[in-house]
């Protein structure tokens, strides 16, 4: 399974999200540091979720970053956008 997929339904099984959007930006990357050659090296993570709303923005990072588990060491850079709807 890619590496997007996995992103996609490890964060709509932590948080129910009412948007979310996994963007591969690997291919703006290739070359450089971090480019593996997979393909799968670089993401964008938008989502929007009501589990975030109580928390602070360091907290839904933590929360994030829990719910993708060791995806965290198959990737080169995550970028995250996160709040509640």
């Amino acid at each position: 399974m890619s590496i997007e997929k996995e992103l996609t339904q490890r964060l709509t099984a932590a948080f129910a999200p009412e948007r979310l959007e996994v963007i591969n930006d690997s291919h703006k990357h290739a070359g450089h540091m971090g480019d593996d050659g997979t393909g799968e090296s670089h993401f964008t993570v938008l989502i929007r979720a009501k589990d975030f709303g109580p928390m602070s923005r360091v907290a839904r990072h933590r929360a994030v970053h829990a719910a993708i588990g060791d995806l965290n060491q198959r990737i080169h850079a995550l970028a995250l956008d996160i709040s509640a709807p």
